[in-house]
Parts: C-alpha cells; structure tokens; sequence
C-alpha cells in the first residue's frame, strides 16, 4: 500500500473510469493519516483534530468496542449528530470488521426500536440527551452495551464548561446500571490488556459496512446495506466530480451522518481526499453563517430547504464568499426558480461559483450524477459519476425507451447498495439483470436523458396525482408555483374528489413582504395557468407560514396528505 495514496491525482477532464482501492474505509482514512498527518481532518466548535489524532483516536475506540464485546460482523447503532465522537465511532466500528447502523437522534420510541430490531443491533451509542428514548426502547429489545456521550466529550476544558453550564445545564448523565457506560468509562476500557493486543481484521471492499435506513417518507422504512466499496467509491468519484483536489480544502459537514449525503460527501469524501470536515452538530440559520463567515468552507453540501433559508435571510449581508469552491444540491428537486434565486444570491455576494444539482438516492449511498463544474442545461440534473451507467426503461420493465423518452431511471455502478435488510422480495423487484448482464438499480424515479447524455429528473414513479384520468406530477405544478415572484416554497398532492376521483391541491408558503389575500392567490393561479395544462392547475391552494419537513429537510408531503385524509374523514 503506497504511502501517497495512488488513486489521488491531479484531476483534469472528467474521466469514464477510476481504480477503486479494494479495502475498508478505515484504510482509506489511514491513508491520509500516513500522508497528511498534520492536516486538519475535523473541526468542531473551534477544536481542530489533525489526521494524526484523527487516527489515534479511531484506534482507541476501536479497542473500547472490542472490550465492551464488538467483534467482526456485528452490528452497532449510532445515534448521535455530527460530533467528532460520531467520526471516531463510525471508523472505529469498521476497523473491527462490524457494521455501523446509523439512525437519526430525533427518532421517536418506536422507530429506535423498529431500527435496532430490523439491524439486529446489540451495540448502541447515543447522546445523554436522548439516554431516555433507548432506555424505553431497551424494553422491547435487548442492548448488551449502550455507550452514552455528551456533545462536551471533546471539546476543551473551558469551552465544555461553557457547555454545561449552559445548553447542558439541564442535561441529566445516565444513571449508573448495568450495560450502561458513559463516554469516559467506555474509552478508558481500551488500556485493558485484551483491547490492547487486538488484531484488527482486514476487510475488503465488499464486505457489508454500513446500514442506511430510507427515510420513510413513502411505505414502511428499509434498512440498506451498503459496502465498504460504495463508500469508496463515492469518495473517488464525488472529489472526481467537484473538479478540485480536496487535500487542504474544508467542506461544511450541516447534513446529519445518518442520511447518505451528509455521511458519503460531508464525511467520507472529505477526509478520503485529505479535507477537512467542518462538524455542524445542529443546524439553524444564524448558527450556520457564523460558521461560513469564521470557517470559510470551500464545499457547501444541503438540499434545496437550506438555500431557501440562506436566501431568505440578512445574516450574510456584506459578507463575501469568495472563497467557494462547490455549491451542491441534492435530497430533493432543486426548482429553477430556486438556483435563480440563489445563484443570484452568490453572483451577490462574490461567489466564483454558482449552485450545481446533483441526484441520488440511499440505494447508491447518495450522489451519482451531478450538474458538471462549466456547464448546464436547465432542468438537467447533470450526467452520471464516473464507472456509473444510467439508462432510462418503461416502468416496471427492463425495456431500453429512445433518448427524449420519459420512463425508469436505472443505474449501475460500483456505489448499488448489497441489497435492503430482511427484504428478498423487494431486492428482487429493485435489483435487476439486463439483457447485458449488469445488475441494475430501478430507483422508481421518472426521468428523460437526452442526446448528450444529461439526465433530467420528473417525478417520483409513485407520487402520482390522477385526476379525471390524467397523470399530473406534483413537481411540475410546484415548479409553476414557485416560480411566481411571491412564492418561497409550495409542495402540491391529491385529495379525494368525488367527481375526479383526485383533485391537485397546492400549499404555498409566500416570500417575506407578501401577505396572504385572494386577489393574490388568484394571481398565482393566473400564472400557474401560462406554464401547465388545466387539468394540472389546482383546484385549491392554501397559504401556508411553513411546510412540515422530514428528517433530512425534504418537504414532507405526506404530512399533508395525512391531514387532508383526517380532513375527510370528519
């Protein structure tokens, strides 16, 4: 193994092919730890963690998991924000040849335990202020160990006394029982002369590494098992795409490590390159710029729902971000209406770069196509990573449809997941042979690829509004709305009808400065009627001060629906 890391070069042209490292994710990291030792590899509330310690600390969790009984192929849940603890946790797991499973902190009782049943998770890490949430679960499923942190774990003497005297003041440590360890006592188990003598398995890059669960906005929630490859892999291929060489640069770590994106980019891709992952355990607004104004991040990573908020506010005023190096959207449809805005947005505020879109989904970790680094098509979402295939089929079919042509997005490449968790009849329906003996991933996404290869995305195959017998797709009246000048934010479903079986329903969230009145509402339905067909316009649409959000910041519609459901029913 070279002590340059071979796969790193000096990128020009995007090109079609990498060499992908066949080893663990841990191995990548210590790569840099061999080649960038004094690099910054995580900052966090002014700490900075050079890769040295970076991988002394890795190492020392690793020995305190293995005393506390964690052996190759077993499964521990994280679940905790974006804290260094997190960082030394998830690569620490993967040294010892275990799967990490990671599940979102604000889960609620019964979802922590629907995850640790459905990974069957015997090992569990969390933070002190979510100690109660486990203790219920515990009930209905067994730990044989619950590591319990604080965010104060690591920082400095003065600033975690700060802490506790502050945000922590009301934070009550776990109680002393069996099976429960805090922070430090879990730490110190690593001088024990077993943890001490470990032989760390080598693990290659597809053995299983990591579990991801799907963010439940549609059906019942699946866990995705994910390689060591496909992490890999996605770091190669995401500092490939961002057309820099990542060593030395720092990319803003907001998006939480449960979800793909935060975890794949923010993360892995950071400090697999030599970055530095600047650690935001918990977002709001204020907070954010603050840190881009000190930090001064060369990547930011977010879904649309964040630029919104970064555009809407004063907090950036006067501020230059010259030293932005990439912009990246994804988790959900960026509206052109939105980039407008928001490239304006960095045009105004000495931006060298304007926002890029990518698309992706858990089943490829995240990413697998991007907007490229000069060029853009609008409504593109950019063309596929490198060692990554799209083709576009008839729904539910394996059938190849002509460029121009709307049907499935597939994909294949080196970051499909191994499968979803205890769900055979579900890989088969999702990973599927062609005719030219590639295994391919029908995401369920409508979509159209064009004559150059640009990828556009339409639609979530099942969120589908029929009315009258005509398909309308939410996201095209959305892009309608949100391009009215009073719009911020809109998200459109079907409600029953008994003439139309379905009617489009809008919700709209107005910009700052506008007021909600009926002259204005028919203003927007006025314009809705320029850019879509009657049967799509909606037949109601309702002012809103905000829209409900998943987890990850998506626009959750199916609270809406949910709503309007219990509407009817009374």
């Amino acid at each position: 193994m070279s002590l340059k890391a071979p796969w790193l070069k000096n990128y020009g042209d995007i090109p079609f092919e990498l060499n992908y490292p066949d080893f663990s994710m841990c191995d990548a990291i210590y790569e840099m730890v061999k080649t960038y030792p004094e690099n910054v590899a995580l900052s966090y509330m002014g700490k900075k963690i050079t890769y040295k310690t970076l991988g002394e600390k890795i190492n020392e969790t690793a020995r305190a998991f293995y005393a506390a009984g964690v052996r190759e192929g077993d499964v521990v849940t994280i679940c905790l924000p974006n804290l260094p603890q997190s960082i030394y946790c998830f690569y620490a797991i993967n040294r010892l040849g275990g799967i990490a499973s990671m599940v979102h902190p604000l889960s609620a009782v019964g979802e922590i335990t629907f995850y640790l049943k459905e990974a069957n998770s015997k090992y569990a890490v969390t933070l002190d202020l979510f100690y109660g949430k486990f203790e219920e679960s515990a009930k209905e499923c067994k730990l044989n160990t619950l590591i319990v942190t604080s965010a104060a774990d690591e920082l400095g003497v003065i600033k975690k006394t700060a802490f506790k005297l502050t945000s922590g003041r009301k934070i009550k440590a776990p109680p002393k029982k069996p099976g429960v360890l805090n922070w430090n006592e879990f730490i110190k188990q690593a001088d024990s002369p077993e943890a001490k003598q470990i032989a760390f398995p080598a693990k290659r890059g597809n053995d299983p590494a990591v579990i991801l669960f799907s963010g439940g906005t549609t059906g019942v929630s699946k866990g995705i098992l994910l390689s060591n490859l496909n992490f890999n892999a996605l770091g190669l291929q995401t500092e490939v795409m961002s057309s820099f060489k990542i060593a030395g640069m720092s990319v803003l770590a907001a998006l939480p490590i449960f979800h793909g994106f935060g975890l794949g980019v923010c993360i892995h891709t950071a400090l697999m390159g030599g970055g530095t992952s600047i650690l935001v355990p918990r977002f709001n607004v204020k907070t954010f710029a603050n840190i881009i104004k000190k930090d001064k991040p060369n990547f930011i990573a977010g879904v649309p729902t964040l630029f919104e908020a970064i555009s809407r506010n004063g907090y950036f005023d006067g501020v230059k971000l010259d030293f932005l190096r990439g912009v990246f959207s994804g988790g959900d449809t960026l509206s052109p209406e939105l980039k407008k805005r928001f490239d304006k947005f960095l045009d105004d505020h000495s931006s060298p770069v304007h926002i890029r879109e990518g698309y992706g989904l858990t089943e490829s970790v995240t990413a697998c196509c991007l907007t490229p680094y000069h060029t853009h098509k609008e409504g593109s979402i950019g063309f596929p990573f490198p060692d990554t295939y799209f083709v576009i089929c008839k729904p539910e079919t394996t059938e190849e449809v002509e460029y121009g042509t709307e049907g499935e997005i597939c994909l294949s490449g080196p970051t499909v997941m191994l499968g979803y968790l205890n769900k055979p009849e579900e890989n088969a329906d999702t990973l599927k042979v062609h005719k030219d003996g590639r295994v391919w991933l029908h995401t369920g996404d409508l979509g159209v690829m064009d004559n150059d290869g640009f990828i556009y995305f339409k639609q979530r195959l099942k969120r589908l509004i029929i009315t009258s017998g005509y398909n309308v797709y939410p996201s095209q009246v959305e892009s309608a709305l949100d391009s009215h000048e009073a719009v911020a934010m809109s998200c459109t479903i079907g409600i029953k009808d008994l003439y139309k079986v379905q009617k489009v329903k809008a919700f709209v969230v107005l910009k700052n400065g506008y007021v909600p009145s009926e002259e204005l509402k028919q203003d927007i339905l006025n314009h809705c009627k320029k850019h879509i067909a009657k049967f799509a316009l909606p037949a109601e649409l309702e002012f809103r001060d905000d829209l409900p959000k998943t987890l990850v910041g998506k626009i959750a519609y199916t609270e809406l629906e949910k709503e309007e459901a219990a509407k009817a029913v009374i």
